[in-house]
């Protein structure tokens, strides 16, 4: 059996509410919260990492306008595309969840099967079958 790799890409999220958004990702995606390190006010994230259980990571932090990347970065605009084996599955739990659908979940004519939502930041997210070539 093959072992997969560690994570080498990991996107970064800067966010306006980050333990709301961390909350949404565990409930409406399936992500592990694996680490969340506070920041020095309350409600206030200096650096979390959400897991995907079929292999990434996602790093979060919140929008302090003070932050290394804050000048480079606004909340609500990444675009994020996930491969899954369980669109289906996916899609539903991430509608009631009460992510905003973009694009409903279909079949493309390159073989993926998948879905685009929103998030509550405003952040794009993509899930589908497509591995790659």
């Amino acid at each position: 059996m093959t072992e997969t790799p560690a994570p080498s890409v990991w996107p970064g999220l800067l966010c306006t509410d980050a333990p709301a958004t961390i909350r949404f990702l565990v409930e409406a995606f399936g992500f592990v919260e694996t680490i969340v390190v506070p920041g020095e006010r309350e409600g206030h994230v200096a650096h979390a990492e959400v897991r995907w259980p079929e292999g990434g990571i996602v790093m979060i932090e919140s929008d302090d306008r003070e932050g290394e990347f804050a000048a480079y970065n606004r909340p609500g605009t990444n675009s994020t595309y996930v491969v899954t084996d369980h669109p289906d599955a996916l899609f539903k739990r991430a509608t009631e969840a009460g992510a905003e659908v973009l694009l409903e979940l279909r079949d493309e004519d390159y073989g993926s099967r998948g879905f685009t939502v929103r998030d509550p930041e405003g952040n794009l997210w993509s899930f589908g079958t497509y591995r790659g070539s």
